[in-house]
C-alpha cells in the first residue's frame, strides 16, 4: 500500500512539474474548493455541530454564494493568470486583492439576508464571522502558493541545479534572482549574495546572506558547495576590472556568468528587464578598458560615399565591413582571395545589410589590371586596406610572397587610389613593424614607408592627387583567424597539451570590434601623412592567458608545454620604434607617432628593386634588401640572422 502511494505521489508531481503550467481553470477549481472547505471548517470550529446540521441546506447555499463572490474576485484580480510553482509577491498581492474585494461581496450578500427574510434559504452570518472565513481563506490560498513553490525550489530541483552566489545586491541582483527562480528548468539555485567593500554581515535580500567582498568567500564558496558566480549587469565593469575576484573564482573551480545584454540593461535599469547570461570567456577577463569612440561623427563622415575594402574576409576585414555597413556609405566593394570566407561575407550583406549596394569580389590584390578595373569603374571616396599576409612563421618562410602581397599588393592599391581620386587610404599595419624581427614585420614597415612617402610627395607637389594616407598599428586582436586563443581551445577540446613558446612571452591584445572602431576614427580624423598608435592596456603573459583558460575550463590534467620560439619571434612586441616619439590625438587612446621621413624616389625605387628580387624567390636576398632598406630590421631565431652577422663583420673591417 506505501509503496502505491509513493508511485501515485511521484506520478501526479511528475505530471504536474512536468508542464509548461495547469490550466486557468484548474487552479480556479483549485481556490474554488480551498476556500469552501476552509469556509466550513471556519464555521466548524466558531459554532457546535449540533447547532450546524440542522441548517446544512442553508449553509450550503451561503457558502456556495460565498464561492461565486469569490469567482468574481478571482476574475476581477487574475488570481488564475500566474504559475504556482513560479509565485512572487505581487501574485500574493492579488490573491490579497481578490480576498477583500470577495469579502465585500460577501457582507453585502449577508446583509441582504437578514435585510429580505431571506433565512429559510441561506444562513445568516455576522460580519465577524464574515471576517474570519476570508482572512482564513485568503490566507490559505496565499499559503498554498508559497508551499507549492517551496515544494519546487528545495525539493523537487535541487537534484539537478548548482548552487550560486550573485555578485551584486541591487536592481539587477533582483532581476536575476527572479529569473533563476522561475525558469525551467531550474538551472541556479540562489545561495547567497556577494556585496562590495562594505560588510553585510547581518543583511539580507530576498531572504539570503549578503557576503562582502572582505570576507573569506572562498570559506563561503567551499562550506555552500558553490559551483557558479552570477555577476549582476550593474556590476558588470567593476568584475572584469578585479582581478583579485576572478582569480578567487576561478582558481577555486567556480564558472562564472555574465550579462551579454549588461550595456543594454545598464542604461534601463529596469526590475523588469530580463537578464541574458552567457558563461564568461577569457576574452572579457583580459586588462583592458573599454574604449569609447565617436561612431556618429565616423558614420556622417562615411555616409553615402563608396568604400572599398581589401581583406574583407579576414578577421578585422570582415569586422570593417560590418561596422562601415551601419552608416549606410552609398556603395561597398569588398575584396579578398579566400573564396568561401568572402562567400560568408556576401551572405552576412544579403541578410543584414540588403539595402546596401556591396560587390564581393574574389580576387588578388597583385593583380594589376583587374585592380585598375575596379578602381576605373568604382571611383572609391575611400579604400581601406587591411589584405596582408600575417602568420609571422609561414611569412618567414616565404619571405618572396610575403613582399610580393604585402609590399607589391599595398603599392598597387596605393598607386591606385592616387590616379583615382581617393580622398582617405587607410592602411591596417601591426606592432611587429617595430623594430621588425621577421619578415612579416618588416614587410609592414616598408608598406608603412611607402604610404608615407607617397603622402609626403602630394603634399610637396611632387606628385599630383588629393589622396591622404593613414596608417594605424596596434598588436594581436583577440579571436582572429589563427590567434593563440581559438588556438588553445581547439587544444583544450582535444584534451591538451597547451603549447606556448616561452614561458616569459608577453604580447598586447584587443578586441576586434575595439580596434575596427579606431581605425575607422583614426582613418576618418586623420590628416594624412599619420601612423597612428594604438594603446593596447597592458600587456599578458601568454603561459598566464593559458592557465586561465585551463581554469574556466574546468578540465582536468591539462597541461603546458613549452615549444621553444619560433623563427622570427621575440619574447614582446613593441608599439613604437625607441628612436621614436608620439605626439596627442583627437583620441586619449591613439597617438601619432613621429617616424623617419622617406623621400618618394628613394622609397618607390627600392621597393621596385626589392619586388624584382622578390620575383626570382631567392630568400636571402630578398631579406638582404629588406634589412637594406629597414636597417632596424634584425632576425631573432631565424636562419636570416646569419645576414646580420655577414654585415657586423663588414662593418668592423671598414
Amino acid at each position: 500500500m506505501k509503496l502505491i502511494q509513493q508511485t501515485l505521489f511521484s506520478s501526479f508531481f511528475n505530471w504536474y512539474f512536468g508542464r509548461n503550467a495547469l490550466p486557468y481553470w484548474c487552479i480556479v477549481i483549485f481556490d474554488f474548493l480551498l476556500c469552501f472547505f476552509g469556509a466550513a471548517f471556519v464555521m466548524w470550529l466558531r459554532q457546535p455541530l449540533t447547532d450546524l446540521l440542522p441548517h446544512a441546506s442553508e449553509l450550503t447555499h451561503t457558502l456556495l454564494v460565498f464561492g461565486v463572490a469569490n469567482l468574481l474576485g478571482y476574475r476581477m484580480f487574475h488570481t488564475y493568470s500566474g504559475i504556482l510553482r513560479y509565485s512572487q509577491f505581487v501574485d500574493l498581492l492579488r490573491v490579497l486583492y481578490a480576498t477583500v474585494f470577495s469579502m465585500v461581496l460577501a457582507l453585502l450578500f449577508n446583509y441582504s439576508v437578514l435585510r429580505f427574510g431571506w433565512a429559510d434559504i441561506f444562513y445568516a452570518l455576522t460580519g465577524r464571522k464574515i471576517v474570519i472565513i476570508y482572512i482564513f481563506t485568503g490566507a490559505l490560498m496565499g499559503f498554498s502558493r508559497v508551499l507549492i513553490r517551496l515544494i519546487f525550489e528545495n525539493v523537487l530541483v535541487s537534484k539537478n541545479a548548482q548552487n550560486v552566489l550573485i555578485y551584486g545586491t541591487h536592481a539587477g541582483a533582483i532581476s536575476m534572482t527572479n529569473e533563476a527562480r522561475s525558469n525551467k528548468p531550474v538551472r541556479f539555485l540562489i545561495e547567497g549574495y556577494i556585496g562590495d567593500s562594505k560588510p553585510h554581515y547581518k543583511e539580507r535580500l530576498m531572504g539570503k546572506r549578503i557576503y562582502s567582498t572582505q570576507e573569506d568567500l572562498l570559506e563561503v564558496i567551499q562550506s555552500k558547495n558553490i559551483k557558479a558566480v552570477l555577476v549582476s549587469p550593474l556590476k558588470h565593469e567593476m568584475f572584469l576590472h578585479n582581478r583579485k575576484l576572478q582569480d578567487l573564482f576561478i582558481n577555486a573551480g567556480v564558472r562564472i556568468y555574465i550579462a551579454q545584454n549588461a550595456e543594454q540593461w545598464n542604461k534601463k535599469k529596469d526590475y523588469k528587464e530580463k537578464v541574458l547570461l552567457r558563461e564568461v570567456k577569457i576574452e572579457d577577463l583580459l586588462p583592458r578598458d573599454e574604449i569609447q569612440v565617436d561612431m556618429e561623427k565616423v558614420g556622417a563622415l562615411l555616409r553615402g560615399k563608396k568604400v572599398l575594402i581589401t581583406g574583407s574576409a579576414g578577421s578585422i576585414g570582415s569586422e570593417m565591413v560590418r561596422q562601415i555597413a551601419m552608416y549606410k556609405p552609398s556603395d561597398m566593394m569588398l575584396i579578398d582571395q579566400a573564396e568561401t570566407p568572402q562567400h560568408d561575407i556576401r551572405l552576412m550583406m544579403m541578410s543584414k545589410f540588403p539595402d546596401i549596394p556591396a560587390e564581393t569580389v574574389v580576387t588578388s590584390i597583385c593583380k594589376l589590371d583587374r585592380m585598375e578595373k575596379i578602381f576605373s569603374t568604382f571611383r572609391p571616396d575611400y579604400v581601406f586596406h587591411a589584405a596582408a599576409y600575417k602568420h609571422v612563421p609561414m611569412m618567414e618562410d616565404n619571405p618572396s610572397e610575403s613582399i610580393q602581397n604585402n609590399v607589391y599588393g599595398t603599392k598597387v592599391i596605393a598607386d591606385l587610389s592616387v590616379k583615382y581620386g581617393v580622398k582617405k587610404f587607410v592602411m591596417i599595419s601591426t606592432d611587429k613593424a617595430v623594430n621588425p624581427t621577421n619578415v612579416m614585420g618588416c614587410s609592414k614597415r616598408i608598406c608603412e614607408i611607402y604610404v608615407q612617402s607617397l603622402d609626403k610627395a602630394i603634399k610637396d607637389g611632387k606628385i599630383k592627387g588629393i589622396t591622404q594616407f593613414v596608417t594605424t598599428r596596434f598588436g594581436n586582436v583577440l579571436g582572429s583567424n589563427g590567434s593563440v586563443i581559438p588556438l588553445f581551445r581547439k587544444q583544450l577540446a582535444a584534451g591538451g597539451p597547451l603549447t606556448v613558446t616561452h614561458p616569459k612571452i608577453i604580447r598586447f591584445f584587443m578586441l576586434i570590434p575595439e580596434a575596427c572602431k579606431l581605425v575607422l576614427e583614426a582613418g576618418t580624423q586623420g590628416k594624412g601623412g599619420e601612423i597612428f598608435v594604438f594603446d593596447m592596456g597592458e600587456p599578458v603573459r601568454i603561459a598566464d592567458l593559458a592557465k586561465r583558460m585551463i581554469l574556466l575550463s574546468g578540465a582536468k590534467n591539462v597541461e603546458i608545454k613549452y615549444t621553444g620560439l619560433r623563427e622570427g619571434e621575440k619574447l614582446y612586441e613593441e608599439v613604437l620604434n625607441e628612436n621614436e616619439n608620439t605626439l596627442p590625438s583627437f583620441h586619449k587612446k591613439i597617438r601619432i607617432a613621429m617616424v623617419r621621413n622617406y623621400e618618394y624616389d628613394e622609397a618607390e625605387r627600392d621597393i621596385e628593386e626589392l619586388c624584382d628580387i622578390a620575383a626570382k624567390y631567392d630568400d636571402m636576398q630578398t631579406v638582404h634588401k629588406m634589412k637594406d632598406i629597414v636597417p632596424e630590421y634584425i632576425s631573432k631565431h631565424s636562419r636570416y640572422e646569419v645576414l646580420d652577422k655577414q654585415e657586423d663583420k663588414d662593418n668592423k673591417e671598414s
